[in-house]
C-alpha cells in the first residue's frame, strides 16, 4: 500500500512540476494559475508519502523539471541518418530524399491532427471552467476542478510533443536538401526505384546464407532477376516513354 501511495503522490507532483515548467515559457497569468495549482494540490499530496520522501522529492523538482524539458520525444538526426535512411535498405541519394519525403509528410499529418486535438481539448477546458464557476455543489466543483487539472496536464504534454514534431520536420527538410544533388527526380517518385530497388536487391542478395529459407531466397532472386531484365529490355526508360505519349497525343490532335 505504501509503495502504490508514494507511485501516487510522485506521478501527480511530477505533473504539477511539468505543468509549472511549461507555463513558465508561456506568460505569467498561466504561470500564477499553476502555482496555484500546486499549493492546493500540497495537502492531499503530503498525505501519500512519508515526511522524508516528501522533503526528497520536493528537493528534486528542479531536476524533474529538466528531465521533462529535454526528454527525447521522436528521434535524433543520429537515429534518422543511421537506422531510417541506412545505406543498404535506401542505397541511393534518391531514396534517401523520397524517403525524407514520406517520414516528413507522416509527421506533418501527425502534427495537424495534433492541433486539432489540441483545440479540442482548449474548449472543453473552457467549458469546464464554465462549470466550475456555476456549479455549488462541492463535490461536483472538486471534480471539475480535477478534469481541468488534468486537462491543462494533457494541453502541456501536446505542446512538448508538438514542438518535437516540428524539430523532425525541420530535420527532414534539411536532409531532402542535403541529398538533393540534382541528379534525380523530385516529382516523381517512380523514376527512381529501378535503380534504387537494384542496388537494394544485390544487397539483399549478398546476405543471403545457406541458412537462409526456401521463400526468401526466392523473393529476392526473382526481384533481382526481373530488375535486371527489365533494365536490359528497357522497357522503362522514361524518356523514351514520355516521347511515345508526347507523339500519341501529337496524332490524336
Amino acid at each position: 500500500m505504501t509503495e502504490k501511495r508514494n507511485s501516487s503522490y510522485i506521478d501527480n507532483e511530477l505533473k504539477i512540476v511539468i505543468l509549472e515548467s511549461i507555463y513558465e515559457r508561456s506568460n505569467m497569468t498561466e504561470k500564477r494559475n499553476i502555482h496555484a495549482l500546486i499549493e492546493k494540490e500540497a495537502p492531499s499530496l503530503n498525505n501519500l508519502l512519508d515526511p522524508n520522501d516528501v522533503k526528497e522529492f520536493k528537493a528534486m523538482t528542479s531536476e524533474l523539471r529538466d528531465t521533462w524539458t529535454k526528454k527525447q520525444v521522436f528521434r535524433t538526426e543520429t537515429e534518422m541518418r543511421m537506422s531510417v535512411l541506412q545505406d543498404m535498405k535506401y542505397p541511393t541519394k534518391a531514396a534517401k530524399y523520397w524517403q525524407c519525403v514520406r517520414e516528413q509528410n507522416v509527421f506533418l499529418e501527425n502534427l495537424m491532427n495534433l492541433s486539432f486535438d489540441c483545440r479540442r481539448n482548449e474548449v472543453k477546458l473552457k467549458r469546464l471552467e464554465q462549470k466550475l464557476e456555476t456549479e455549488k455543489d462541492p463535490i461536483k466543483r472538486e471534480l471539475y476542478q480535477i478534469d481541468i487539472d488534468e486537462k491543462r496536464y494533457g494541453l502541456a504534454n501536446m505542446q512538448l510533443v508538438a514542438r518535437d514534431r516540428m524539430r523532425e520536420i525541420k530535420l527532414w527538410s534539411a536532409l531532402k536538401k542535403e541529398f538533393n544533388d540534382g541528379s534525380f527526380d523530385t516529382k516523381d517518385v517512380n523514376k527512381h526505384q529501378l535503380d534504387s530497388y537494384h542496388h537494394i536487391m544485390k544487397n539483399k542478395a549478398e546476405t543471403l546464407t545457406s541458412g537462409s529459407s526456401q521463400p526468401e531466397v526466392f523473393n529476392v532472386l526473382g526481384q533481382l532477376k526481373t530488375i535486371e531484365r527489365v533494365k536490359k529490355s528497357g522497357e522503362m526508360i522514361y524518356n523514351k516513354k514520355e516521347q511515345l505519349s508526347h507523339d500519341l497525343g501529337a496524332k490524336e490532335k
